[in-house]
């Protein structure tokens, strides 16, 4: 696996952190600030459709923490 390169940590309101990735083949990675570790992994245009959805408020329970 190639190294994943970080961006800085998104953070929306409260607790609701999460952090973008991609690597020197072209994947994209979310995960949780803090658990990198625990990352998803999608093509950069699924992500970007995740993304989009957090932001509209439609999938912030998904990157919740159990």
């Amino acid at each position: 696996m190639s190294a994943i390169t970080w961006e800085e940590p998104f953070c929306g309101e409260g607790n609701s952190c999460f952090r973008l990735g991609t690597d020197e083949e072209g994947n994209g990675y979310i995960s949780v600030a803090g658990d990198e570790a625990h990352a998803i992994t999608d093509t950069l245009p699924a992500l970007r459709a995740l993304i989009l959805a957090i932001k509209a408020g439609e999938a912030d329970h998904l990157l919740q923490t159990p």
